[in-house]
């Protein structure tokens, strides 16, 4: 998923009623003119301002915000969904257990209790996870929320993985006999995954396999937010999600539009973070990315859904004038760029080869393809800056990060193997993405390595293209353009899911390299087990290193997004939690 920054502690439970209601009334956050008609635009409040606070606080209900997106997304199904954009928007019709606070920069990355009423309490020295529910809580239709249907949620997100394989698959890993279980489809036993007990309605128990040190953050997502088994039918749930949240659907259209409205069975005395703002929440897919561009400084859209940023040309024009740079955000966000080298895919199964990779690449040349250094820094390491864990490295170092043809060269003779012929591919609706692969393959070519480009749609690139190691090995796809960020604020939450070989499946995968050295996972498995936090990002360390010594994915930048932000918006805060994004749970407009 896309990424976070650095651990931060859980708040009081105390705390967590005042966090939610004054989240929106942080020291130097902007009020919303609410008098606007939105017949002109309003004064923007200043480059970077929902960075370090709220921009445009207000409490007014009314209006329609509107989303928009250049393709469509996995899956608006919570528990069938891998990008972070989807894990911050899911939230407003699935709670999960725990979520992030809806605050600026990194103070949202502080975890606080959504669906649970307080932190996770473990025992058995970190083997034992127990929640208790909020009192009160109801689905959409009126009906009580109960900790079986969060047990059900997990069950079917993790544990169907022919049904439903786009999200990670960390409780299959970790949870007691999670290799044995067959999922809720094919289970015939009413009571289903034995290490999760419910002994109440409101309690819900997570056995282990092993200590977790850090199982809070694993529940903040969306697969852990509740679903009926009664409503459940598999794939096709996303065309009538239950809602738990604020929203609910009104009407889904795949491929085309979505449209939330108010859900009325939503209490907010069980909800200190959600506040319900605008009347309605239309989606809007398939719309070319510059017209979204222009409807976000037109006031026709409020937020580009994937959160990406603007395109190359609106970037240019916003950045040399004051009034359009004043309403720009940019910061960090937890994630790196990069190519992952198919370790399965001949010769690159030769660690020498692989290397003649690494030493090839002009990395400017990339970042220049990407947007320029406001799009992201050169970079050397599997971990960002942003990330516990990192340390600053650079294992295949040349001079100003222009690529080392010599060392390249080498290396293809080490490799023992002549000019190589390859494919690359790349998601065909991010054209920076495009565009940096396309700089990769005229490096390549100095060396003696002809790749050609392969292009697929984001919306199926992990479960039928990039994400299927078949269909990798069919179409000799031995390089593959990719963006990770963190699914948590730690070295764990980012290293897990790409490179673990444990992660590896055979769709929907993401450890795209198919990197399974045992070191490394066993690595991964004591870091996660040790209780002191400063050992453990010691650990992460060493694991970024070994990676980067196998050569199994080229960093190319530690990403930063430029976004646009809406001068009719309320409550806007670019958010350390969801990759730099804007934090989509309590958006409003004033746009009439």
């Amino acid at each position: 998923m896309e990424g976070k920054q650095t651990i931060m502690r859980r708040s009081a439970l105390a705390a967590v009623a005042a966090l939610g209601s004054a989240s929106l009334l942080l020291a130097g956050c902007t009020k919303a003119d609410d008098n606007k008609d939105g017949g002109s635009t309003p004064k923007a409040a200043g480059a970077n301002a929902a960075t370090t606070g709220v921009v445009n606080a207000s409490d007014k209900k009314g209006g329609t915000v509107v989303y928009e997106m250049s393709d469509v997304p996995d899956s608006f199904d919570p528990g069938n969904t891998y990008y972070a954009y989807m894990y911050n928007f899911s939230r407003l019709y699935a709670r999960p257990l725990m979520t992030f606070e809806p605050a600026p920069g990194s103070k949202g990355n502080t975890l606080v209790p959504d669906l649970a009423a307080s932190k996770g309490v473990p025992s058995d020295g970190g083997k034992t996870w127990t929640y208790k529910l909020r009192a009160g809580l109801k689905y959409q239709d009126g009906t009580p929320i109960t900790s079986k249907d969060v047990k059900y949620a997990v069950e079917r997100s993790n544990f169907a993985r022919d049904v439903l394989s786009l999200g990670p698959n960390y409780f299959q890993q970790f949870m007691q006999d999670g290799d044995k279980y067959k999922g809720p489809y094919k289970d015939k036993d009413p009571k289903g995954l034995s290490s999760i007990e419910t002994p109440d309605d409101t309690t819900i128990v997570f056995h282990l396999n092993r200590p977790f040190q850090e199982f809070d953050y694993l529940v903040s997502a969306p697969q852990t937010a509740p679903v009926p088994q009664s409503k459940d039918d598999g794939v096709d749930y996303v065309k009538h999600i239950v809602s738990s949240g604020s929203y609910q659907f009104q009407s889904y259209e795949e491929g085309k539009q979505v449209v939330l409205v108010r859900n009325k069975n939503w209490d907010p005395k069980t909800d200190p973070l959600r506040k319900q703002y605008p009347d309605k929440i239309v989606v809007k897919l398939k719309v070319n990315q510059e017209t979204i561009d222009q409807d976000l400084q037109s006031g026709d859209a409020t937020v580009d859904l994937a959160g990406t940023g603007v395109q190359a040309s609106t970037q240019a024009k916003l950045l040399t004038q004051a009034d359009g740079k004043a309403a720009t955000d940019n910061t960090y966000a937890g994630r790196l760029v990069y190519m992952a080298i198919n370790t399965k895919a001949k010769p690159f199964d030769n660690v020498a080869c692989r290397k003649a990779v690494e030493y090839a690449i002009d990395k400017v040349s990339v970042q220049t393809a990407e947007g320029g250094p406001i799009r992201g820094e050169v970079a050397s390491t599997v971990l960002p800056p942003d990330i516990t864990g990192y340390q600053k490295a650079d294992v295949y170092a040349s001079a100003g990060s222009h690529g080392d043809v010599a060392k390249a060269k080498d290396q293809l003779k080490a490799c023992g193997k002549g000019p190589i012929t390859t494919n690359i591919s790349a998601r065909s609706d991010r054209q920076q993405e495009v565009d940096a692969a396309t700089a990769i393959i005229n490096s390549l070519k100095k060396v003696g390595i002809n790749a050609s480009l392969k292009q697929y749609p984001q919306g199926k690139y992990f479960t039928d293209y990039a994400g299927v190691p078949k269909f990798t090995e069919q179409q000799n796809i031995g390089l593959i353009m990719m963006q990770w960020g963190a699914d948590w604020p730690s070295g764990y939450g980012f290293l897990q899911q790409i490179l673990n070989g444990k992660a590896i499946s055979q769709s929907g995968n993401t450890n795209l390299s198919q990197y399974d050295n045992s070191k490394v996972n066993d690595t991964l498995a004591q870091a996660i087990a040790e209780p002191d936090v400063a050992k453990r990002n010691a650990l992460y360390a060493q694991i970024d290193q070994q990676a980067m010594d196998d050569a199994v994915l080229v960093p190319l930048t530690y990403f930063k997004v430029l976004l646009y932000r809406s001068p009719w918006a309320t409550n806007v805060v670019s958010t350390a939690a969801f990759s730099g994004q804007y934090d989509y749970l309590n958006l409003g407009t004033t746009k009439k």
